[in-house]
């Protein structure tokens, strides 16, 4: 099962890199700006597995991680438990605060659920149609890398956050 493999591989990329921005992040790097309009490193690695989790729930079948294990009521965010970042403006950015802990044990859950969901694919399932609506209609292969790609750019982008966040002195 080389697809099975080689998505898992990915997703566990996924999840080194979110650990690597995280390691040592203490409590500013998460939350720093550079400007009050941007995002932060703890707005973008909650989005990305806030996605990842409602993404792999609906192709499951089955609740998402985020309101199935407690993480909503851990994280105590001003949203509907739904939310998942998309269109959120400076001010929701702001109000995503919790500790680097927090966001890397949400997202090893997200992860662990992943990885037990690709382990009872086969090949054929990758070409199953999971939406329609598209011309053409999504397989589960393309919305897997999808978030595979949506992933990758967030954490690379909470990277660089945090590059910005270590020369302004935090």
């Amino acid at each position: 099962m080389l697809s099975v493999e080689l998505v898992a591989d990915a997703f566990g990329r996924v999840k080194d890199a979110v650990h690597a921005v995280l390691r040592g992040a203490g409590r500013d790097v998460p939350v720093y700006r550079p400007d009050p309009g941007s995002n932060t490193v703890a707005w973008l690695i909650w989005h990305l597995t806030r996605v990842q989790d409602d993404h792999l729930a609906e192709l499951r079948g089955a609740e998402q991680v985020w309101t199935g294990e407690g993480w909503a009521e851990r994280f105590a965010l001003p949203f509907d438990p739904a939310a998942t970042g998309y269109g959120h403006g400076a001010d929701e950015v702001a109000a995503v605060r919790p500790d680097a802990a927090l966001l890397a044990g949400y997202h090893d859950a997200v992860h662990a659920r992943t990885v037990d969901f690709l382990a009872t694919l086969t090949e054929a399932d990758f070409a199953r149609i999971v939406d329609p609506r598209w011309t053409p209609p999504v397989t589960l292969a393309v919305r897997l890398v999808s978030v595979i790609e949506d992933d990758l750019q967030h954490v690379g982008q909470a990277a660089y956050l945090r590059g910005l966040a270590e020369r302004a002195g935090h």
